[in-house]
């Protein structure tokens, strides 16, 4: 009788949960204030990370901008972290070399580790916080020459997924949690990008998404945002189908294939 009494449950709270995103489309979603809060950005030198920076400074943040060890000394607890940094090293995997790997790792998702756990202790004392994962369309489906890019973005957003729930299990609600999710971006890391389907975004647009997502406090940020309808029509397509679909999509870049420069 139990298990009849969740499933209703359930059925209700789909229905809800439904209603509710239905609503929330024409009515504009509140947003936080950062103003005085410490931003701690990853990779902020360069690309989304530098545009982030901009635009939290605009909002009158306090931006910390690296070494983890002066950040607790000198400015107190951090309150927002932005997982930014980024490695990608576009070729085919007999082309990659093992250190290329290794640093792709280390870099988009061992440093989301190392450096989460350094600064959320003070956030679970307090309840408070906002922790974001820069992840990448990547992360939720897979590009031919980029096979520890993709990798490693699926376990960011894992990584993302997996604290969420964590969190929430703990208790510590007051700690939000977003992921990032954007298609190819205009960094410069991936020479000559380009899609007949998607467009290649610029930082600066990419930048004030990944900040409106924050403010509002949500959870998985897709740039542009009908990038969750395709990802999610491509979960009920038929392996022809997706085949076909990447076809159409002709995602192209400059990598190494065979040990030489190509396009593809």
């Amino acid at each position: 009788m139990n298990i009849i009494l969740d499933l209703l449950l359930l059925l209700l709270i789909i229905s809800y949960s439904y209603l509710e995103s239905l609503v929330k489309l024409f009515i504009p979603r509140r947003r936080k204030s950062v103003a005085g809060e410490i931003v701690l950005i990853t990779g902020a030198g360069h690309g989304i990370g530098r545009l982030t920076a901009y635009e939290f400074a605009k909002r009158k943040s306090r931006l910390v901008l690296w070494d983890i060890n002066k950040v607790k000394k000198e400015v107190g607890d951090v309150s927002i972290l932005v997982n930014n940094a980024g490695a990608i090293y576009p070729a085919d995997l007999l082309s990659t070399k093992d250190e290329e790997i290794a640093k792709t790792f280390e870099v988009n998702i061992l440093g989301h580790f190392w450096i989460t756990k350094a600064l959320l202790p003070s956030m679970m004392q307090r309840n408070y916080g906002h922790i974001v994962t820069v992840a990448s369309v990547c992360g939720h489906g897979v590009i031919p020459y980029l096979i520890p890019y993709c990798s490693s973005k699926f376990a960011a957003v894992g990584f993302h997924r997996a604290l969420t729930a964590e969190l929430e299990a703990l208790g510590k609600t007051g700690i939000k949690t977003s992921c990032l999710c954007p298609v190819f971006v205009n960094t410069g890391f991936t020479k000559n990008p380009s899609t007949r389907l998607w467009p290649v975004l610029e930082t600066d647009d990419v930048a004030r998404s990944l900040i409106d997502g924050i403010l509002t406090n949500k959870k998985m940020i897709f740039v542009p945002s009908y990038l969750s309808i395709s990802l999610t029509l491509e979960r009920f397509l038929p392996e022809r189908a997706l085949a076909t679909l990447s076809r159409i999509q002709n995602i192209r870049f400059e990598a190494v294939v065979g040990h030489k420069t190509k396009t593809h």
